[in-house]
């Protein structure tokens, strides 16, 4: 069955939150702690969408994943730079709906004005852990993005410390007169 995106909307958090809490309560691809409620989604997700784009992605009516943008470290410089987050159902993984979520985040980023798109990536300090792998980081690397630091032993969790990478992707051209970035909500449509 094919994949298709579409924006997010606010009765989606449920299924969202569903998905991203496997992530938190067995994996340490994120490093929180507790999963959060619908309504914590919910309000999460209405924060990212006052500027950035929010998308789901689906198979067959059902939504098997998301992803979406938000601020850079949040300070007026790197208003043209957004970090990216993505989230499949586990079963979804290497079908597609990761670059296809991708793609539209960068097509919507791009039309906004962002120039550099950046990913926060968990990797494993030990072979074979249980918890975490480096799929987030090839998956990344097969969409373009590049390696560009790495924090050692940042994060902990699961009794077990994680290395944190941030990788780049830069989809425009800097230029000395580039015009204030417009916030997703405020683009003509297409």
């Amino acid at each position: 069955m094919e994949v298709t995106v579409r924006p997010a909307t606010p009765a989606d958090a449920p299924r969202l939150s569903e998905i991203y809490a496997y992530y938190v309560e067995h994996t340490a691809v994120s490093f929180e702690y507790a999963a959060p409620s619908a309504a914590e989604f919910r309000r999460r997700m209405a924060a990212v969408c006052e500027k950035y784009p929010y998308f789901v992605a689906e198979r067959g009516g059902r939504v098997i994943g998301y992803a979406y943008a938000h601020a850079f470290v949040g300070r007026a410089a790197y208003d043209w730079s957004a970090e990216l987050t993505v989230y499949l159902e586990p079963s979804a993984r290497r079908q597609g709906a990761g670059r296809a979520l991708y793609a539209a985040l960068e097509a919507a980023l791009g039309r906004m004005g962002v120039t550099n798109l950046y990913a926060c990536i968990g990797v494993p300090t030990q072979e074979n852990d249980p918890y975490l792998n480096e799929d987030s980081l090839e998956f990344h690397r097969r969409m373009g993005f590049s390696l560009v630091g790495t924090f050692r032993c940042c994060g902990r969790k699961f009794g077990r410390w994680y290395d944190m990478v941030w990788m780049e992707k830069c989809i425009a051209p800097h230029r000395p007169d580039c015009p204030p970035v417009t916030p997703y909500p405020a683009l003509p449509e297409e």
